[in-house]
């Protein structure tokens, strides 16, 4: 699924939502008109799902998925990520490039939107 597949009442509809973020001490909550007036989104395949994050379409390549958690009625999804994008040193990564999301199923659409997009410590549980 791409931006432009979508109708323009539903770009409309999208640019009224708001998302919570955390990213190096700069805290919203955002309206994602500012992702489409200042940015270029654009969906990324995560598991088989169509995701609307609050990043650039340049940033995809240097996103990797860690964990995709969907939800039992398959309403949310919860995403851990790495984005190096801006940590261009490998050491740094664990504490730079992690990233949480939580994306709501848009309502009468097939694609997921993220109400919450948070920096995140790479962690490693047994």
């Amino acid at each position: 699924m791409k931006i432009a597949d979508l109708l323009p009442e539903v770009i409309e509809r999208i640019k009224q939502y708001r998302y919570d973020e955390l990213m190096e001490k700069h805290e919203g909550p955002w309206k994602w008109e500012g992702q489409f007036r200042f940015g270029q989104p654009e969906f990324l395949s995560i598991n088989g799902y169509d995701v609307l994050l609050p990043i650039d379409l340049d940033q995809h390549a240097n996103i990797t998925i860690l964990r995709c958690i969907v939800g039992d009625d398959q309403q949310v999804l919860t995403i851990f990520l790495k984005d190096t994008t801006y940590t261009p040193d490998p050491k740094d990564e664990w504490w730079g490039t992690g990233r949480v999301a939580i994306c709501e199923k848009f309502e009468d659409q097939a694609f997921y939107l993220a109400i919450f997009y948070h920096e995140w410590f790479i962690t490693q549980n047994p």
